[in-house]
């Protein structure tokens, strides 16, 4: 990674020209993925076709390739695109707006910046002394870790583009609606004394210019950031995927997580609130339930709590919230997961 952000430093043309060619590859090898991983299994591993094992391994050989392809890719355009969004500009936008179009907007730029679970604190903190509404600020923080790029492309590379933008839709509404009814209940009582002191108008901002070549040489490292922290968990969720997918028989999570269970949606919320993990390690997890018979809405309502309602998330933020105002943001987010999750399975 150095030689390419080294040679970036190079001639204008090798801006584009690097990126270019690494596209041109990325092309050749994602549409060609399904011969190649059907020579692998049956001609060079011999593996007999219609067998639980065969199906487990040609699932793990796909699956994998293919999620790491889609992530390069679109973690390397939304490197470039957060370099236009700092946590000082973040703030700044965020200033002074209404409280539903501030919503809104929060909601929008949790999408697209860099920020997750871990950040929640000095985000927070940042917010607050900004004066942003605390309402706004809990937008911010449900779409940001929930909505990720990683979650996307996952979702769009799995279970095709419609599925990826209802999930992004509903769950940009999540953020806004959320974020509107803490802030309509005027929660600021239940904030830490200590955090509302802090407030302190100070928050001058000045808009820093960024050459090209730096913006590609970001994307570059969006790559090598983000993809190296998630790799491993890409890996164990397509492999838990691939068991489920060659082993598990088809009626028991129907049975378990179908339509027909309609105690499946809250059930599979309050499994999801205490496990941790990350789009990257849920998705192809999700991805085999719903092969098995699981319903859209039960695995999206999992999943959505997994990312969004995370324990070290609440934990983190325990540090700067009351007890009865982290309480308030669990029960408003597990509300509005849960009508996703029913309508999901109406609509499906």
């Amino acid at each position: 990674m150095k030689a390419i952000t080294g040679s970036l430093r190079q001639p204008k043309y090798l801006y584009l020209l690097i990126p270019s060619v690494l596209l041109l590859i990325w092309i050749f090898i994602y549409y060609n993925l399904q011969n190649i991983t059907d020579f692998i299994i049956y001609d060079v591993f011999s593996m007999q076709k219609e067998n639980h094992l065969t199906s487990a391994v040609w699932f793990f050989l796909f699956e994998v390739p293919k999620v790491m392809l889609l992530l390069t890719l679109i973690v390397f355009f939304v490197g470039i695109i957060r370099t236009f969004f700092s946590p000082e500009r973040t703030r700044k936008i965020l200033e002074g707006k209404p409280l539903f179009a501030g919503n809104v907007l929060a909601g929008l730029l949790g999408i697209v910046t860099p920020f997750c679970s871990c950040s929640a604190i000095p985000l927070f903190l940042g917010f607050v002394e900004a004066g942003i509404p605390l309402g706004v600020t809990f937008s911010f923080l449900i779409a940001a870790p929930m909505i990720n790029e990683v979650a996307v492309v996952l979702l769009f590379g799995l279970f095709g583009w419609k599925t990826a933008l209802l999930y992004t839709s509903t769950g940009l509404l999540i953020a806004i609606s959320a974020g509107w009814l803490i802030g309509k209940l005027k929660a600021e009582k239940y904030i830490e004394s200590w955090v509302l002191e802090m407030k302190s108008g100070n928050t001058e901002y000045h808009e820093e210019k960024i050459p090209f070549h730096t913006r590609i040489e970001k994307g570059f490292t969006a790559v090598k950031e983000i993809v190296g922290k998630v790799w491993i968990y890409i890996i164990l969720g397509i492999a838990v995927g691939a068991g489920v997918h060659g082993y598990v028989p088809e009626n028991f999570m129907a049975s378990l997580m179908g339509k027909s269970a309609w105690w499946s949606v809250p059930l599979s919320i309050i499994i999801g609130v205490p496990l941790y993990s990350n789009a990257a390690g849920i998705i192809p997890i999700v991805q085999a339930l719903l092969e098995k018979g699981a319903s859209l809405g039960t695995s999206l309502a999992f999943m959505m709590s997994v990312i969004g309602l995370s324990l070290p998330e609440m934990i983190i933020l325990k540090k700067v919230l009351k007890l009865p105002m982290i309480i308030i943001f669990v029960s408003v987010v597990a509300i509005g997961i849960m009508i996703v999750g029913y309508i999901f399975n109406w609509v499906y």
